[in-house]
């Protein structure tokens, strides 16, 4: 009788994470992937305390109306919990795994792979991090997944803390993505980041280079207006202000994979950095063959996972072409199951 059978009759619930009920974020060193319609378009709001207001924004027949919940707007910051979840999904369809629209994720997960504190104000801010996500509203007109819908809908559908610490620290935690969100996660309509985006303080540095990964990707370069960048940007600063933000940015020069500089007639050109195209690198695809031969090499192993660990590493070291990834991913396996590492 197998153990599924056994089970039934003992009367337990089935396992609902095998059925794809939950996606459960367990995979280490993620690449940052984000989404491309809200790296396109002024989503998130820039301030640094509750933002209130109501935005508009309207470009090129895109419309875009944002609500916020008396917590106020969803903010940059707030927006690496969806790159995390994002992230964890995508590294596990690359892998072949099941996904699905809730995932369950370690709070301290989260914050170290987003470059935060650790420290208890770091858990309250979370908390509410998630609440403006679910709080905010957004009614838009964007295409995810090739379908254009009016719809109105917040960044997150719900939240819930699963576990907490006796002291009340939650320490894992159950999201629901928007459905807008996740059909963008399951068309690929993603791009990658740089990990050193979230060593970036300012919520203007963030969003400048989300619109400079977007527009000018590995293209030689991408030139655009002061007057366009302070639209899609979705800064509320006057103009006068915000091109001096933008000189200080020039000036530090510390904006990942772009290098920024002022043109005559009042413009901002975007250029490539060295390495960028090496980051965007198409991982390693393996047999089906490959994953039952590593799981005659460690039995009892969940090989998804195995192959998951095994691209953060080819990631680490440099995403280098493998001739023969299959060979590259059976020697890494044997070298684990003899403890090598």
């Amino acid at each position: 009788m197998s153990r599924a059978v056994t089970a039934m009759g003992a009367g337990l619930l089935p396992d609902r994470h095998q059925q794809g009920d939950f996606f459960v974020c367990d995979i280490f060193d993620a690449i940052p992937k984000d989404d491309i319609a809200s790296m396109e378009h002024p989503l998130f709001s820039l301030a640094t305390r509750p933002d209130r207001r109501i935005l508009q924004y309207d470009h090129n027949g895109t419309e875009i109306t944002v609500i916020p919940s008396m917590r106020g707007l969803a903010t940059i910051h707030d927006k690496d919990i969806l790159i995390f979840c994002i992230s964890q999904l995508m590294a596990a369809l690359n892998a072949g795994r099941r996904v699905s629209r809730t995932v369950q994720l370690k709070a301290h997960d989260l914050l170290i792979a987003t470059n935060r504190e650790t420290s208890g104000d770091a858990y309250r801010r979370l908390r509410e991090a998630f609440e403006r996500l679910a709080g905010t509203r957004i009614t838009t007109n964007i295409v995810t997944g090739e379908i254009e819908t009016t719809t109105g809908f917040g960044l997150i559908e719900r939240w819930e803390i699963v576990r907490k610490t006796r002291g009340g620290r939650m320490v894992s935690v159950a999201v629901t993505l928007s459905d807008w969100l996740y059909r963008a996660v399951l068309s690929k309509s993603v791009l990658t980041l740089s990990r050193d985006y979230f060593r970036l303080r300012k919520p203007l540095e963030r969003r400048i280079y989300e619109l400079a990964r977007k527009h000018c990707g590995r293209q030689p370069a991408w030139t655009v207006s002061v007057d366009t960048l302070l639209k899609k940007s979705g800064s509320a600063s006057p103009r006068r202000v915000f091109r001096k933000m933008l000189r200080d940015m020039i000036e530090a020069g510390h904006l990942p994979d772009y290098e920024m500089s002022e043109e005559p007639g009042d413009l901002i050109r975007f250029a490539p950095r060295g390495g960028l195209v090496e980051a965007e690198a198409r991982p390693p695809v393996l047999r089906a063959e490959t994953l039952e031969e590593a799981r005659r090499l460690m039995p009892g192993a969940d090989v998804y996972a195995l192959e998951a660990d095994w691209r953060g590493v080819w990631a680490r070291t440099g995403a280098p072409r493998l001739r023969k990834p299959d060979a590259a991913f059976l020697g890494w396996v044997r070298k684990r199951a003899a403890g090598a590492f």
